[in-house]
């Protein structure tokens, strides 16, 4: 108990200080290389500060864990505290526990924040603060099909969960049949209501004998249940950055649209799978680390191993950047490399646990 606690705080010391130095470059790096600073409000300064920091923490944890882990034990060895507890009777892998534990933890934690569109989305968010001088820009020109209609938004907020410019096209038998035009609507209680609206009928019979084009109007239409304006925003538009909440959404709303939902898939597997290559690569590497400066030039191995990480992480990173432009499966560009790395760390834990 006393080695957990004692190795725990100093991996977590050394997480904290790296995540922390890591962000705090990245963030410089884009504040002085970006033209943000010409932004006319310190508001929306700081706001896209906040969220490029955001968007840091995403990209930059997973990987700190693994250099917080080499840091930690490379202060053990120098120190010999990593002998001292050999020779209380702890073995490799009572050593390796706390940094598995922790890591674990921190990893699930990571994960959870994908609930908050914030943070998800905090680099989409950024750029728009940047191009356009506000954190969400309206989706305009937005054209998608729903259960055999074809609906057109002209312009779409998100954020005011409001649309303007609606047209609704309803085919049958590849033949148009009924427009419904609308100025406006608004996303409520899981439907878009329009309150006024213009109901265009062609009539079956086109010739000189038909009653002709039948325009009606109605008020308080239902259409489209379901389909948040986030949803709508980020699956049409083809944009990857979903929360948790809204790629289950959209995966169930979806799977009978005739809609490809690869993207989706692809962006959950890169939520919940991809950040656990982080704690696997803990195992796999700590097992290489000498008992001992005595064994191995400590430097050496410190910058081998800080090398072979952002291969490693750059060649995922990589996959999985394939696998979102539809280049590669996901499940090849995100899954499979997380269960190699799985299967090699659970090698590693049982070749040294007996």
């Amino acid at each position: 108990m006393l080695a957990f606690k004692y190795i725990s705080y100093h991996f977590l010391k050394y997480f904290f200080i790296i995540l922390f130095a890591l962000v705090l470059f990245s963030v410089a790096f884009e504040y002085t290389s970006k033209s943000v600073n010409t932004l006319e409000s310190a508001n929306l300064l700081l706001i896209f500060l906040v969220y490029k920091s955001f968007f840091a923490i995403d990209m930059l944890l997973p990987i700190s864990l693994i250099f917080a882990m080499i840091s930690t034990k490379i202060l053990l060895i120098r120190s010999n505290a990593l002998v001292s507890f050999y020779s209380l009777g702890y073995s490799r892998v009572q050593i390796l526990k706390p940094f598995v534990v922790v890591s674990v933890i921190i990893t699930i934690i990571y994960i959870l924040l994908h609930i908050s569109s914030s943070f998800s989305r905090a680099n989409e968010h950024a750029k728009n603060i940047e191009d356009n001088s506000e954190y969400l820009s309206p989706t305009r020109d937005l054209f998608f099909s729903y259960k055999e209609k074809f609906v057109y938004f002209s312009k779409m907020i998100p954020l005011q969960s409001r649309a303007e410019g609606i047209r609704v096209f309803t085919a049958t038998k590849g033949s148009l049949k009924e427009v419904v035009v609308a100025k406006n609507a608004v996303y409520e209680d899981g439907f878009w209501h329009i309150k006024k609206a213009d109901i265009i009928v062609k009539p079956d019979d086109l010739s000189f004998n038909s009653p002709g084009i039948k325009v009606s109007t109605t008020e308080d239409l239902k259409i489209l249940e379901g389909f948040k304006p986030k949803i709508l925003d980020q699956v049409y538009e083809g944009k990857v950055n979903f929360t948790i909440g809204d790629a289950i959404e959209a995966l169930l709303i979806l799977k009978d649209e005739n809609v490809n939902i690869d993207t989706i898939k692809g962006s959950l597997y890169k939520i919940i799978i991809h950040p656990f290559f982080a704690p696997f690569l803990v195992i796999i590497i700590f097992f290489f680390v000498p008992i001992s400066a005595r064994f191995l030039n400590v430097s050496l191995f410190s910058f081998g191993a800080i090398i072979a990480t952002l291969m490693i992480w750059g060649i995922m990173f990589t996959l999985s950047e394939f696998a979102k432009n539809k280049t590669i499966p996901s499940e090849i560009g995100i899954v499979l490399p997380v269960f190699i790395l799985f299967i090699i760390s659970v090698k590693q834990w049982r070749k040294y646990a007996k």
